[in-house]
């Protein structure tokens, strides 16, 4: 299992890698309010509490490259109160199925739902929750994206303390019958992302960077099992990658593309409003000057020593013009702007790290 694993990542990264120097689309991550409940939540697959009847979906899901409608509809509802994260997602599928039973096997080998969750939004050390219809689960921590020399999977990471359920609409491993699809309900602890023992990370009225996957494979059916389509070379079929908030690019990876979760001190059944900040805005803008550095070092192997060799164009925010500012160094650069917003300077690293001052 290891050196699958291994050479999983391996084909990440080199997606990664390439896939950053692709032109960019305009793709706005998407948001979502997550209200609080003071309702007691069964996690038991159903949906059958008031809280959820209350709350409401995300978007359908879109395919990762935000082009494609998919072919089977996915959303998402979100709910919180002081000890979890609740999320409900629905997955629409005639064909239920899946055979990996030992936790944290390689789960999109099956397909599954996958939530990915960066608590304060800068890139790093961020986590990643995958499904399939049996519950079972791979839970990781990933220290920095693959993009990144010398990142860190734990593949031996545990959740403590998830709670998770699947429930069937139709029946799983049964290829005689046709099925409306399956659904997820997990209740995830704040208490897990802590990074102090007294820290209270809890996110009320303040937004945490989230994203959701679903990994789906066109199937054969022999003697009624369920396997991944081949094609005429005995090649598993490209899976589909489906997700709420675009990447752009087929690689999940990229965290400063995920979508916003509001998580408002409001009731569920209230109405509150959110607004990506401008200066998360800004940060955007920078890590497209930090992608066209970094393709630049891959294809000169050295660093840019000017804006106009990896960006011609003017940038601006909301009709607010930026002015970026190049530094090299001797291992590497920064790049940084003053918001004209906040008037805070923001600065993006050869590492991909932003920090503000």
């Amino acid at each position: 299992m290891q050196n699958k694993f291994k050479t999983v990542l391996i084909a990440v990264n080199l997606i990664s890698l390439f896939g950053c120097a692709q032109s960019n689309k305009d793709i706005t991550p998407r948001t979502y309010v997550a209200y609080n409940t003071s309702e007691k939540m069964i996690i038991d697959g159903d949906d059958s509490e008031v809280s959820w009847n209350k709350a409401q979906w995300t978007d359908a899901f879109i395919d990762i490259e935000g082009i494609e409608q998919p072919k089977y509809k996915t959303q998402v509802k979100m709910l919180w109160d002081d000890t979890y994260f609740y999320i409900l997602a629905k997955l629409e599928e005639p064909h239920v199925w899946a055979t990996l039973k030992q936790r944290d096997t390689i789960i999109f080998y099956n397909n599954d739902f996958e939530v990915f969750i960066d608590p304060d939004g800068d890139t790093y050390n961020y986590y990643e929750l995958e499904m399939n219809a049996l519950n079972t689960v791979w839970d990781l921590f990933i220290n920095k994206p693959y993009r990144e020399e010398g990142n860190v999977v734990l593949n031996d990471w545990t959740l403590t303390g998830l709670k998770s359920a699947i429930k069937i609409n139709g029946t799983i491993n049964n290829s005689s019958d046709t099925d409306q699809g399956w659904q997820v309900e997990l209740a995830i602890p704040w208490a897990a992302y802590k990074t102090s023992y007294y820290q209270d990370n809890v996110p009320r009225d303040n937004f945490w960077r989230v994203d959701f996957s679903r990994v789906n494979w066109q199937n054969d059916i022999s003697n009624g099992t369920y396997t991944r389509k081949k094609d005429e070379n005995g090649k598993f079929l490209p899976e589909y990658n489906w997700v709420w908030s675009p990447i752009g690019v087929i690689n999940m990876h990229e965290p400063e593309k995920w979508g916003y979760v509001y998580f408002s001190s409001k009731a569920i059944g209230s109405k509150d409003t959110f607004s990506i900040p401008q200066d998360d805005k800004v940060k955007w803008e920078l890590y497209n000057l930090y992608k066209a550095q970094k393709a630049y070092y891959h294809n000169h192997q050295s660093w840019a020593t000017s804006l106009d060799s990896i960006s011609k164009a003017s940038i601006s925010v909301d009709d607010k013009p930026l002015k970026p500012i190049m530094e090299n160094h001797a291992t590497g650069f920064n790049i940084s702007i003053k918001s004209p917003f906040s008037n805070k300077t923001l600065i993006i690293k050869e590492s991909g790290k932003i920090i503000s001052k």
